[in-house]
């Protein structure tokens, strides 16, 4: 969601269009990319490895998350967006400079219970790996490196008690997409919340000026040494949970194109005056369409884009009572009714006047089809 603001979902339905043509299975079942995706201009193509890096990454550290955590739902929030309120150096812009950072936060959750947090890198590569490549000039063994330097500057409580995941997937690998996980152990868990009123996640947020120089002591053969990172402090778990918390509602309701409510869940410093300025045509994502999937309802946002002379359109949005209660700022009946209802959602097999589509146990979906011709 990170300076997106009301152009979240129309970024998300070209990220989820632009690559379609670039991968297909080959006789074994494995995905590659096509001859097409293997093509791309060269200034283009570092940005096909980062988004598409991103991409499966996300997906992988997702899954092994839904898998370790059966009875949770998994939430995925910008760690830029959370970290702002506690680190920004420069209002009202806001900003964490050129500090180094994780990409993700994944949540772990489920109503009336302490969550866990996982920090997460995710990189990507075009690199044909041969027999001669050495592992020094290897890309993939390159980037988790610099994952690892990137999580090892985010601690919850203390030192070595964040569990962490770093992606890193090979596009040219010889068995196919390969998707390369590296992962930390870590019991951290940020506390309960209350269901409603002060404590809860329905209140407005406060800034925080956490210290980043120093802030972490390593013990060394030569002593403890102090190294800046951004270090969230024990009597800070309550305030944090709730920053992930509004800020994953921000992010959901910004997919569904939800305009100025999107703001009351942000302070300054993630970026609320996006979703109060005037946007061009073409370039917001609205809160105005409507859909049925299996008879689920939901609202949301869409776009028609043109992809090789063929017109297709994209819809994302969110069950139409759940999106009802992120607009009205009730971030914690909303997630006790989503944690409810997580096996409600249609599947893909449902739909049949969609192409590919995605239905989230959090009750948010994505749907693309080819608009058919008028006679």
């Amino acid at each position: 969601m990170a300076r997106q603001g009301r152009g979240r979902g129309l970024a998300e339905h070209w990220q989820g269009l632009k690559y379609c043509r670039a991968f297909a299975a080959d006789r074994d079942g494995s995905l590659r990319l096509t001859d097409e995706g293997k093509a791309p201009e060269l200034s283009y193509r570092a940005m096909q490895a980062r988004e598409l890096g991103r991409a499966f990454g996300l997906a992988v550290a997702e899954r092994a998350l839904r898998e370790r955590y059966p009875d949770c739902l998994i939430s995925i929030v910008d760690a830029e967006t959370v970290l702002l309120p506690g680190f920004a150096r420069i209002k009202p812009a806001g900003t964490l400079g050129a500090r180094p950072r994780p990409d993700f936060l994944l949540e772990a959750w489920r109503p009336g219970e302490a969550s866990r947090i996982f920090v997460v890198t995710v990189n990507g590569n075009h690199q044909a790996v041969k027999p001669k490549t050495s592992a020094s000039s290897r890309s993939t063994y390159r980037q988790l490196a610099r994952g690892s330097e990137r999580v090892e500057r985010l601690h919850l409580g203390q030192q070595n008690a964040t569990p962490t995941l770093m992606t890193s997937t090979e596009f040219l690998a010889t068995a196919g997409v390969t998707v390369h996980v590296l992962h930390t152990q870590g019991g951290v868990e940020l506390p309960v919340r209350s269901s409603s009123g002060a404590g809860s996640a329905d209140i407005a947020i406060g800034r925080r000026t956490l210290p980043y120089v120093d802030s972490v002591a390593i013990p060394s053969t030569r002593g403890a040494e102090r190294h800046n990172a951004f270090l969230i402090p024990e009597k800070e778990f309550a305030w944090f949970g709730c920053v992930v918390a509004r800020a994953h509602a921000a992010g959901q309701l910004s997919l569904a194109g939800g305009g100025g409510a999107v703001g009351q869940y942000l302070i300054d410093e993630q970026g609320r005056k996006h979703f109060s300025e005037t946007t061009f045509a073409g370039t917001a994502s609205v809160h105005d369409a409507e859909v049925r999937f299996a008879g689920e309802r939901y609202v949301g946002t869409d776009q028609v884009f043109r992809i090789n002379g063929t017109r297709v359109e994209a819809f994302s949005g969110m069950a139409t009572d759940l999106y009802d209660l992120l607009a009205q700022g009730k971030v914690e009946e909303y997630r006790r009714r989503a944690y409810e209802r997580r096996k409600d959602w249609p599947e893909t097999d449902d739909i049949d006047d969609w192409g590919a589509s995605s239905f989230r146990p959090d009750g948010t979906a994505l749907a693309i089809r080819v608009v058919q011709k008028s006679a």
